[in-house]
């Protein structure tokens, strides 16, 4: 197994945020992938707040078109800082948030 030193990036933005007339998880995405990103993750919260305090939550009986979306993506540290220029201007409402000193374990 080798072992690399790695950076985290996570992004926290809504569902219903959209960029260029689609969802904005879902052109971030692309946007990883067009960049050579070794990889990302898109996890659909159940609850959640965010900077305008207001509270998003997921009901049996009702569908939210505004849950919370969780980004992640690991990578190199020169990786994620050249993929932080690209997709900041993308996230108007969201944050992103970056993790230092993530072990990468690959086979």
């Amino acid at each position: 197994m080798t072992h690399a030193n790695g950076r985290l990036l996570k992004i926290f933005i809504g569902e219903s945020e959209m960029y260029k007339h689609e969802a904005l998880y879902h052109a971030i995405i692309k946007k990883l992938k067009e960049n050579g990103m070794a990889g990302a993750t898109t996890i659909r919260g159940v609850e959640g707040f965010g900077a305008h305090n207001i509270k998003h939550k997921k009901a049996i009986d009702v569908l939210s078109g505004d849950l919370p979306i969780l980004i992640e993506v690991i990578d190199s540290p020169e990786k994620i800082d050249e993929i932080i220029d690209i997709v900041k201007p993308m996230v108007k409402e969201g944050l992103m948030a970056i993790i230092n000193g993530v072990e990468i374990v690959k086979k």
